[in-house]
């Protein structure tokens, strides 16, 4: 059986999101709709924000795995980096919408909801399809080092707390203590805040080509490493996607040929790949 490769996988991944996202979208509304209920419609809201966020992903991913060309000479990998930071500043986006209904709510006094079966059911559904597809995500992220789908995984990880929130506020209401949702919803705030700051950053640093923390280090030590290489310099790190692109200036003996010269440059590229993952490496050499 002939195995999908790296853009087939990381394509699959996106795509089960957007549907699993379009899934809960439908059978959020349909239980807003019946009962009444401002925290599922909420809910409802959210995942249609998240529906778009997937495919603003499934996008990027996609139009990532495309080769290099004359107008893009190392690839398209930062429309990974670009998916990742926009996905972020939907989540500010919601954060602040959350905060907005939680305070209105906590001001404005309770408000009774229709709460029954379906109402629980739809929120215990919609962390338990988060779950799964937030793993999934996590998982492809890491093999591919994606980081659109790691800020699509942390985005509907953070839909789990959400989830449990408006979890928490039905129950509330259903005992009858109904500022339960907008209390558990500014904690939840707090940390869909610091999560989309941490997404924001990350993107804005591979963006800007800055040095991944701890690669650079590495990689001179595996440089010093390799049988010929007398010193090195000018190294050069930076990240685009799911790869990194690395130049660096080496000094060998006089007396090698270019042939030798060659063979060590090839020798670091092989150190390189098979302990840092997929990379475009520029070797310099000069003699010593």
């Amino acid at each position: 059986m002939q195995r999908c490769p790296e853009s087939c996988s990381k394509n699959k991944a996106a795509m089960l999101s957007v549907f699993a996202a379009a899934g809960l979208v439908a059978f959020k509304m349909a239980v807003a709709a019946a009962t009444g209920s401002l925290g599922i419609l909420s809910e409802a809201l959210h995942s249609a924000l998240d529906f778009v966020a997937a495919a603003v992903t499934w996008v990027a991913v996609r139009l990532s795995d495309k080769p290099a060309d004359n107008e893009h000479n190392f690839g398209h990998g930062k429309i990974e980096n670009f998916s990742a930071l926009i996905e972020a500043l939907l989540l500010l986006a919601t954060c602040v919408w959350i905060i907005y209904e939680a305070v209105s709510r906590l001001v404005g006094g309770h408000s009774e909801i229709e709460v029954g079966f379906w109402s629980f059911a739809v929120v215990i559904t919609s962390i338990l399809v988060d779950i799964g597809r937030s793993r999934a995500l996590m998982k492809a992220a890491k093999k591919y080092k994606s980081q659109a789908l790691e800020a699509d995984a942390l985005h509907f990880s953070t839909d789990i707390w959400s989830s449990a929130v408006v979890l928490f506020g039905v129950a509330g209401s259903f005992f009858g203590f109904y500022s339960a949702d907008a209390i558990a919803a500014l904690a939840v705030a707090i940390i869909v805040i610091w999560v989309s700051i941490r997404l924001s950053v990350r993107a804005v640093d591979e963006l800007l080509d800055r040095a991944p923390d701890g690669l650079r280090e590495k990689v001179s030590h595996l440089i010093g490493g390799v049988d010929g290489v007398i010193k090195s310099h000018d190294l050069r790190v930076r990240s685009s996607g799911g790869q990194y692109i690395i130049d660096v200036n080496i000094h060998v003996a006089p007396s090698l040929t270019i042939v030798e010269a060659h063979e060590i440059s090839e020798r670091i590229e092989k150190v390189l790949r098979s302990n840092i993952g997929k990379s475009i490496i520029n070797v310099h050499v000069e003699p010593d």
